[in-house]
């Protein structure tokens, strides 16, 4: 049998903490190994859990969750890859949400989202391919990103004619489905095209190639 997806939750209320456990924990598939209350302690009870996934609210006393997704992303310990961090916010734009994207975090959820959302947000991410709402994360940078200044790095000239054109639709916040119909192409293809932009850019998933398209004018 498969090890269930480990989650820790970082939330400053209490209540809506016991919420989203009870959510997750209804799930064979889901644990949440600890909790905690703000951002220092987060920071503690990750590095002890060693979990797979974590919710982290931005706004909280002590240590908010940007400086703590900064410091777990920093880690970095010898053989094991850092968590993936969504974070959860009230608002859909909210410029918190961009800086800890640009950081590293893999996505972000709204408070109010469906639990079924919840959940299955949790599962992509775990898989890796972490598709939370890149056209999210696209609206997100179109509001609140600053115009791009980084040199385009030589990696970029790597992509064949062909993978820029897939990179620039998926940098629009596109799903595989939407661009295969746009050009002609299976999913699996896609897909296909898709993993090969991202390891030739040295990116871990969609999220960050929207990112990295805002970065460096290429959006």
């Amino acid at each position: 049998m498969t090890e269930p997806i480990r989650v820790v939750l970082v939330d400053d209320q209490a209540l809506f903490r016991a919420g989203i456990r009870m959510v997750i924990d209804s799930q064979p598939d889901l644990e949440v190994v600890g909790e905690a209350g703000d951002g220092a302690e987060g920071v503690r009870v990750v590095r002890a859990a060693r979990p797979d996934v974590v919710l982290m609210d931005i706004r909280m006393p002590v240590m908010d969750g940007l400086a703590a997704t900064a410091e777990l992303l920093a880690d970095g310990a010898p053989g094991a890859a850092p968590p993936r961090i969504v974070m959860l916010t009230t608002f859909d734009l909210d410029e918190a949400a961009a800086r800890a994207i640009q950081q590293g975090a893999s996505g972000f959820l709204l408070k109010d989202a469906d639990p079924e959302f919840l959940l299955a947000a949790i599962r992509t991410v775990h898989a890796g391919s972490a598709v939370i709402a890149a056209s999210a994360t696209r609206d997100l940078f179109a509001h609140f990103a600053d115009p791009a200044t980084a040199e385009v790095p030589p990696s970029y000239a790597e992509l064949t004619e062909r993978e820029r054109e897939i990179f620039a639709l998926a940098a629009r916040g596109l799903s595989n489905a939407e661009i295969a119909q746009r050009e002609f192409l299976s999913e699996a293809t896609v897909k296909t095209h898709i993993s090969r932009i991202l390891a030739k850019l040295g990116l871990r998933d969609r999220v960050q190639l929207v990112v990295f398209a805002f970065e460096h004018g290429l959006a």
